[in-house]
């Protein structure tokens, strides 16, 4: 039987067809023993045409409406060489029937299958997975137009209400699809509104181009969500209605997807399930793949198989949310089975993301386009360093120290044996030091004040500005949320955790964090580290490191959001103008250490558990993988307490840790493979047995045994799992007192901080003669006294809004790196508008080479006074004390706010001390004389 196989590959390539034919609802019929009556579907092998027997042709209630041409399986690579042969077959005469062309052709060889449309605008073939179903076929030919041909007649697009970087994705990719392009990359900056885009298109695929089921792919659920609740807002511009009220929009929980569904949302681990036949629990969408354990690099990763219930024509567009970390691996199966347009959107693609969708970037908008457009907001880094965050600590022999379960965080007291000598990526893993951790939030405290100077309230209580901290772990994130409560003198509500673990609803407290007053600092591990969207963000606190530059960028992204001024203002009540930048506090050199693309997880016993727990509880099946949580296991077994013992079995309902061990290394057992093999084939009768059955048979054989593995392991018995285990006992070091090494602001590199001040330069220089207040600082000296705070103003405006990234006060910085400053820069970090304008002056001053070193203004101002005022009393003219006050005041005014006006005199100071007519009274008919003479001279 094996030598007849060997000598039939059409043959077999022909079962498998046959196979795939029936799975996908067809009835394989030949030619002697047709019936069309027989089914929907009928697929008459060997049907003769005018140009000869045609390998199958496919009826569809009895009408002819494709061709498959079969080839041999080493044959794959030569499909589309015999796209001619099945043309041919498609465009002649059947025998019987006087048919027009057949519209639907596939080559295949059992195992690779391409499809073509021939009723296509310029029929183009692609691989598909699977067959179509009949119902499909049906459908598509009933139609007047395909799908292709319609996405041709999508209209112009109205740009109301979108931005140009929205409006260049939606139109290329528009075009993109017109080009039959099967694959698409937008890239957007985080904030920039990549899912607002996606629902722009969404709703125009389905209006304009008739698409039937769109999928939206996410990879955790609070993803999904959020973009759920984007679609249930949505409002288009060409209709009164919501979207939801003209299309259908289901979010996956289940296996089940609607019939009557036009959007769907699902994260990729819930489809990849679906597609396995398997249920999923929700605990297992809730954590980014990007860095957790499905990650598992496998030999043989377990395939997806056609699923009738859910066949490869189920949605005609999939959108891949975050595509730079769910296109990879274990997932890729999952897209590459629907036959469908594939969109990806991400801020921070990498090498194999451009890979993956074919090169074909319809759209680049990177986070510097988005902060110049003032989409997006740009960033200051404020660094804190400490001796035990930079070098560690050692604990000496004989010292008692707390040993602290993670599980329960239950301490016992113990003696240290032997030196005990830490390291700084041990800490809050291995080892927690309290005084570490509160060394950073006083830390942290103390100089929130100086970053942002203007949020004293009118009784000088100085109020935080939402602040989220980036914890390791879960136990970590408890530890600094006890810490800030302390050290902030604060109660519960003002900051708590936003884990997918925490007691209370995590959609409440990120709520809550978004749109209330407090909480106004929260901690989270990965929640809301990639994704969420939480506008009000002022400061990102890393007190946790992340070697992958796309994550890292992800949560750089958190605080990018803009927020106009009423809705920031009603979380944070001192805010005295609209968000302008955000700072990240790092505390663990995060936006130092390097950075690396991320890679999938190596087979290597540095593998944390959890990551094996994981891969094991997502479906991979690898001999490596099961062996190596086996021989953690039976390490763990020998640790545990009996009590240990008693929940591990309750949580397994009555499997003990011994007996999980043992299904592991049987998953894999050559001998208990055989055995079962030889069991299901014995129920096969002996004429039907095949060598390829035989391989179904032990294929099935280990596939049960690596089931019965790992259904063992779910979400809660994974947590236990990892938490229990002793070596993950944490020592309390409270030996060792932390003290702050640094405490300020990151500073330029010369190359970064020289491109900065060539850029504001070339700004200054380029706009010399458009914008007055410039015009003025390059002409005559006397021309600087007609300069006013409108004039300064209007230019502040058109910089933030032409070159964001040219804030005053980073250009300070950057001349502070480049030579010698006079004093502090006027506005601190992020001062107030009009400390902001008095910093430009300064800079205005300094580039225009009216001050040889760049100096404050009101600096040269306090200069330019005295020297006049010692000027005017060097002959008879002396000033009276009160005259000296009202000058002072002329004086600080003009610093402030580059000149002053007679009127000016009825307002603030002025009118407090008697206005004009004071003025008048003290300076008499030189009153006139005098404020203009201070106007030049003090901006002189």
């Amino acid at each position: 039987m094996t030598e007849n196989i060997n000598q039939n590959p059409e043959q077999k390539a022909r079962d498998n067809i046959d196979k795939m034919l029936v799975e996908a609802g067809w009835i394989v019929q030949s030619k002697k023993k047709v019936d069309l009556y027989a089914s929907k579907g009928v697929a008459v092998r060997e049907y003769q045409t005018d140009v000869g027997p045609a390998d199958y042709v496919l009826f569809v209630d009895r009408k002819p409406v494709g061709v498959i041409e079969a080839k041999r399986e080493e044959q794959g690579e030569k499909l589309t060489v015999a796209e001619d042969q099945s043309k041919d077959y498609a465009e002649s005469k059947l025998k019987y029937l006087n048919n027009d062309p057949l519209p639907f052709v596939y080559e295949s060889t059992g195992v690779l299958t391409r499809f073509t449309d021939y009723r296509d605008p310029k029929p183009r073939s692609r691989p598909i997975f699977h067959f179509h179903r009949p119902e499909t076929l049906l459908e598509w030919f009933g139609q007047v137009k395909t799908l292709r041909a319609r996405l041709k007649d999508i209209p112009e697009l109205d740009e109301t209400g979108l931005r140009p970087a929205q409006i260049k994705a939606i139109r290329n990719l528009e075009t993109s699809f017109k080009d039959n392009r099967p694959k698409a990359l937008i890239q957007m900056a985080t904030g920039a509104g990549k899912t607002f885009t996606a629902c722009t298109f969404v709703y125009r695929l389905l209006k304009h181009a008739d698409a039937k089921r769109i999928l939206f792919v996410v990879d955790t659920k609070n993803l999904g969500e959020q973009a759920e609740q984007e679609f249930l807002k949505y409002q288009p511009t060409d209709d009164n209605r919501k979207f939801t009220e003209l299309y259908n929009v289901q979010r996956l929980n289940s296996s089940y997807i609607a019939s009557d569904s036009q959007v769907c949302i699902s994260t990729i681990q819930r489809l990849y399930s679906i597609l396995k036949g398997e249920e999923l629990e929700e605990s297992a969408e809730e954590e980014n793949p990007n860095e957790k354990s499905w990650q598992w690099q496998k030999k043989e990763p377990m395939p997806v198989e056609y699923n009738a219930k859910n066949p490869i024509e189920q949605f005609d567009f999939v959108i891949i949310d975050e595509c730079h970390r769910s296109i990879y691996n274990l997932w890729k199966q999952v897209l590459d089975y629907y036959d469908a347009f594939l969109i990806g959107l991400t801020a921070t693609p990498d090498k194999r993301t451009f890979g993956f969708f074919n090169e074909n970037v319809v759209s680049e908008y990177t986070y510097e386009e988005s902060v110049a457009d003032g989409v997006n907001v740009p960033y200051d880094v404020f660094t804190i360093e400490t001796e035990i965050t930079q070098a560690g600590a050692k604990i000496k022999a004989k010292e008692y120290v707390d040993k602290r379960e993670k599980l329960t965080r239950k301490k016992r007291w113990e003696r240290l044996d032997e030196d005990y000598e830490y390291t700084s990526n041990k800490l809050d893993k291995d080892v927690v030091n309290p005084s570490q951790i509160r060394h950073i939030i006083k830390a942290y405290k103390e100089a929130l004040p100086s970053i942002f100077p203007d949020r004293f309230d009118e009784n000088g209580e100085f109020e935080v500005p939402k602040t989220l901290a980036f914890a390791k772990t879960d136990s970590h994130a408890d530890d600094i949320i006890q810490i800030i409560r302390e050290e902030f003198g604060e109660g519960n509500d003002f900051c708590k955790k936003v884990t997918y673990k925490i007691e209370e609803d995590p959609k409440s407290v990120l709520n809550r964090f978004r749109n209330s007053w407090n909480p106004r600092i929260a901690v989270t591990v990965d929640m809301i580290a990639t994704g969420t969207d939480v506008k009000p963000l002022e400061v990102l606190l890393f007190m946790r490191d992340v070697k992958s530059i796309n994550y890292f960028e992800q949560m750089k992204g958190r605080g990018t959001r803009t927020i106009n001024f009423d809705d920031l203002k009603r979380v944070t009540r001192t805010a005295k103008h609209t968000k302008t930048h955000f700072v990240i506090v790092d505390a663990v050199g995060a936006t130092k250490s390097k950075k690396t693309d991320s890679r999938p997880l190596e087979r290597k016993p540095t593998t944390p558990l959890k990551d094996l727990l994981g891969a094991v509880t997502m479906g991979v099946q690898d001999e490596d993988l099961f062996t190596s949580l086996a021989n953690r296991l039976i390490r763990l077994e020998k640790q545990l307490t009996e009590d240990e013992k008693a929940k591990y079995e309750e949580l397994t309902e009555g499997k003990t840790l011994n007996q999980t061990t043992k299904d592991l290394l049987n998953a894999f057992d050559p001998d208990l493979i055989q055995s079962k093999t030889q069991a299901l084939v014995s129920q096969i009768p002996v004429q039907d047995r095949t060598p390829a059955k035989e391989e179904e048979c032990r294929k099935q054989a280990q596939n049960e045994l690596a089931l019965c593995a790992a259904k063992t392991f779910t979400g809660e018995l994974n947590d236990y799992i990892v938490n229990v285990h002793r070596i993950h006992d944490q020592i309390i070091d409270t030996v060792n007192t932390d003290k702050i090494l640094r405490s300020e602001w990151d500073s330029f590199t010369k190359d970064k901080a020289e491109e900065v001040v060539k850029n504001f330069k070339e700004y200054i220089e380029a706009n010399k003669d458009e914008i007055t207040a410039l015009s003025i600082f390059y002409d005559q000296p006397y021309r600087r006294r007609e300069l006013t705070f409108k004039m300064i103003k209007d230019l502040l405006d058109k910089l933030k809004l032409e070159k964001p990234l040219l804030a005053p006060h980073y250009v300070w910085e950057a001349y502070a790196q480049l030579e010698k400053v006079k004093g502090n820069p006027p506005a601190g970090r992020a001062g107030s508008p009009k400390n902001d304008l008095v910093a430009l002056v300064s800079l205005i001053r300094r580039v225009t080479g009216i001050d040889q070193q760049l100096t404050p203004y009101n600096t040269t101002v306090d200069k330019n006074f005295q020297d006049w005022v010692f000027g005017k009393q060097a002959g008879a003219l002396k000033f009276t004390e009160e005259q000296m006050g009202w000058l002072r005041m002329l004086k600080d005014h003009i610093a402030n706010s580059f000149h002053v006006e007679v009127d000016d005199l009825d307002y603030t100071p002025f009118d407090a001390q008697g206005g004009r007519g004071k003025m008048y009274q003290l300076f008499g008919d030189k009153m006139d004389e005098i404020i203009n003479e201070l106007n030049e001279v003090l901006a002189a």
